[in-house]
């Protein structure tokens, strides 16, 4: 790998957290594709050391002690925005890749979000913008909801063992320079950090967690992801041993991009992962 991916060891940037007002916090999603959004809230930007995950020595960042890892991961995906491509060749891919990194005796990807920052793009092809604040996507509620929303036939029995929610978060096209993802060590988040707020689709009422700030928080990058690189994290664990559960993230404006910078474009991918 580049030593240039290696040599900062760290940035500072804004992370955008949200401020606890008292208010409902609402996370809708609407219109034609339902790329579009509204969100209730206040948010602040705290500037926060951000670690370059490049930096650190193989296998110090795990998936069960910081809730997430940057992997090697080849994909045979031609075209990201083919839809019928990404069913036969994607999905099964990431199957196998979540089952391999976090031992999953059984995995089920069912979901996928491509964002872009370039807002042409976002309307041609009804994609999603990056998104701060920092949250989680799920929370101690929609975690096992999400298993009775997708497997309602198993659902009661499946609930009755460890499962997780992982996501998988790549570039689609250039190494991202733009709006990289920001990952907090789980094992730096507290619980009490957390706050929840609705999350509307047409048809379904989910929730998410949104982040507070805390000085102890501490964030990772890894700068110009490729395409053939996987981050993979933890958004959801059942299992209350100490182990990373909730793996908060967020879009951020990177101070090291250079000027003219392509827009990021990435896809993330969901994924119930039963042990």
């Amino acid at each position: 790998m580049s030593t240039t991916l290696t040599e900062e060891p760290a940035i500072t940037a804004g992370i955008p957290y949200t401020v606890d007002t008292g208010e409902v916090l609402v996370n809708e999603t609407f219109g034609a594709d339902n790329v579009q959004r509204r969100r209730t809230g206040r948010h602040e930007l705290h500037t926060m050391r951000i670690q370059n995950g490049r930096a650190l020595a193989a296998g110090e960042l795990t998936l069960e002690k910081n809730g997430f890892v940057l992997v090697e991961h080849g994909t045979r995906m031609r075209n990201f925005f083919d839809s019928g491509e990404l069913n036969s060749v994607y999905y099964p891919e990431v199957e196998r890749l979540i089952a391999k990194v976090s031992g999953a005796s059984r995995v089920v990807l069912f979901d996928h979000t491509l964002r872009s920052g370039d807002d042409a793009e976002r309307e041609a092809k009804k994609v999603r913008e990056p998104v701060p604040p920092a949250h989680n996507d799920y929370t101690e509620w929609s975690g096992p909801q999400r298993v009775r929303d997708i497997l309602p036939d198993e659902a009661e029995a499946l609930l009755k063992r460890r499962f997780a929610i992982i996501q998988v978060w790549r570039a689609i096209n250039q190494p991202i320079q733009s709006n990289p993802l920001a990952v907090a060590d789980a094992a730096s988040v507290a619980f009490e950090d957390f706050l929840l707020a609705e999350r509307r689709y047409p048809g379904r009422i989910g929730q998410t967690y949104r982040l507070m700030y805390n000085s102890r928080h501490r964030w990772y990058y890894f700068p110009r992801m490729r395409r053939d690189e996987a981050l993979v994290f933890k958004v959801y664990d059942s299992e209350k041993d100490g182990r990373a559960r909730f793996t908060p993230h967020t879009s951020f404006d990177d101070p090291t991009t250079p000027p003219g910078a392509p827009p990021r474009q990435s896809i993330e991918a969901r994924a119930l992962a039963f042990f």
